[in-house]
């Protein structure tokens, strides 16, 4: 499971700032999937600051920077009734009952919510006037085209 991406380093002691973070996975002795053990956590929930073991000074963690951080799925937070991970929507159908509308590539955050981006371009606000119904098992969304203005 990502939990954010290696940012600049921090200090002389292998530190380095992560961006996009799980703040909420990032703690001391969590393991980081081919990394290793976090042994020192700082910063806020927005910009954390860790360091890792065997990650001992400054050179190692800028050769680090951009890597993606991973933990192991049974430390997935349990989701709550209405709430996805951005992974399990991608590659998602999109359609309204048998039309097809598209296919869902990425999540993006915007001001007032987070939209679906279909291969087509079309937009698709998570919101309950759009979205009919989400099945990420038979990895399909159902979504009222009227309301999107694709009717």
């Amino acid at each position: 499971m990502l939990v954010g991406r290696v940012g600049r380093a921090h200090g002389l002691d292998g530190s380095f700032s992560v961006a996009s973070p799980n703040a909420e996975l990032l703690i001391e002795g969590m393991v980081l999937e081919g990394l290793g053990e976090i042994v020192e956590r700082k910063g806020s929930d927005h910009k954390p600051l860790i360091r890792v073991e065997g990650i001992d000074d400054r050179t190692a963690a800028e050769a680090l920077s951009g890597q993606e951080l991973h933990v192991d799925e049974a430390f997935r937070p349990p989701l709550e009734e209405d709430e996805y991970l951005a992974e399990d929507l991608v590659g998602c159908r999109v359609a309204d009952g048998e039309r097809s509308l598209g296919e869902v590539v990425r999540l993006m955050g915007m001001p007032s919510c987070e939209v679906l981006e279909l291969d087509n371009g079309m937009l698709v606000p998570m919101v309950k006037d759009a979205i009919r119904a989400i099945d990420v098992e038979a990895k399909r969304i159902d979504v009222d085209a009227g309301f999107l203005g694709a009717a």
